[in-house]
């Protein structure tokens, strides 16, 4: 029987993920991550990492006889996601910042706490899972492909997967909701927040200026073919890919194309405008033995894996790709598993 810490939000993965490492047998400790407050100091009200989600597991805890604690890693996430968040923005990229709390947050600051419980192995409700074969550590897809979440799980390798634990991933959604039931858990019937928990139920462009209110200034639109198209508000207000809510009316659909931070230039284009066939990476890291040759490459969170080959910090696709963005993050796949991922650092153009 092992020790478990299980990192529990308030929501109904982790609840039943806590509630399966009882029934398997392991002591089970509940932690709640306080990750953001108010200027004040004060909880959120929105998004996830609520003071509702916080009582949630709370009671949770308690109908299934388990301690609980409420870790504060405030300032751990204020640095290492909020503040890279707002930076990747600045700088027209687009970040994940639920990739960067997994990295910088979840997955190793809350392994050092395990420790200091006494704790074995960490478990969450993600939808992913481990096996131990041939001598290492391997991360494969959730069993419920709607609710795949590997692709946030990308950056882990061995030394952390030999401490994870993954339970609601052998199972899908419409199991962990009945399991939860039939323990009278609740959370059976919470629907799930898909918002960026320090940004709640507001535009995070808003939440941008809130941050950085001197850094948003004002710059041009210009065509494919650098005809000025007129002015907008803000590199911030816009991603790659980007069709709806540009600001500016043109008579037929464009996208953003690409955003320039050093002139504040964002550049629209039609859809065939976007495509690319590769891109150059930063941070690569790989679950096991570094991988080079034939992949598929995830480079959206709910988007599928395309094939591509890997090498040379460079991802070359094989057929071309629209809406490919700087700052996402790129997952390498075989089939269900995870090989690796990467921070996209640019784009090759067709």
């Amino acid at each position: 029987m092992s020790r478990v810490l299980v990192a529990m939000s308030g929501g109904v993965d982790s609840s039943v993920a806590a509630a399966l490492m009882i029934e398997a047998g392991h002591e089970v400790i509940g932690v709640t991550l306080k990750l953001w407050s108010g200027p004040n100091g004060e909880a959120p009200t929105a998004g996830c990492c609520t003071v509702s989600d916080a009582e949630d597991a709370r009671r949770v805890a308690a109908q299934l006889d388990i301690p609980y604690y409420v870790l504060d890693y405030t300032e751990d996430f204020s640095q290492g996601v909020i503040g890279r968040f707002v930076d990747d923005y600045l700088h027209g990229r687009t970040p994940n910042p639920c990739v960067e709390c997994n990295r910088t947050v979840k997955f190793s600051r809350l392994l050092a706490q395990a420790t200091d419980f006494g704790c074995d192995v960490v478990a969450t409700g993600h939808y992913a899972r481990t096996r131990f074969e041939d001598e290492r550590w391997r991360l494969l897809r959730g069993t419920d492909p709607r609710k795949d979440q590997s692709y946030v799980l990308s950056m882990l390798g061995q030394a952390q997967l030999s401490r994870i634990r993954f339970p609601v991933g052998e199972i899908d959604k419409a199991r962990t909701r009945e399991i939860a039931l039939s323990l009278g858990l609740r959370t059976a019937h919470k629907p799930e927040s898909m918002d960026i928990c320090f940004v709640g139920r507001r535009d995070y462009r808003t939440f941008l200026v809130e941050q950085a209110p001197d850094s948003v200034e004002p710059g041009r639109f210009v065509g494919v073919d650098g005809v000025d198209l007129g002015r907008h508000d803000g590199i911030t207000n816009f991603t790659i890919g980007q069709r709806r809510r540009l600001g500016i009316a043109l008579g037929e659909p464009r996208y953003v194309v690409d955003v320039d931070p050093r002139t504040r230039t964002v550049t629209l284009g039609r859809h065939d405008d976007l495509a690319v066939v590769g891109v150059e990476l930063e941070q690569v890291t790989f679950v096991s033995a570094a991988v080079e040759g034939p992949v598929s490459v995830q480079y959206r969170a709910h988007g599928e894996a395309v094939p591509a080959i890997l090498e040379a910090g460079r991802v070359t696709f094989e057929s071309a790709q629209h809406g490919v963005a700087p700052g996402q993050t790129a997952a390498f796949f075989a089939g269900d598993e995870v090989l690796g991922g990467a921070i996209i650092a640019g784009t090759l153009r067709a």
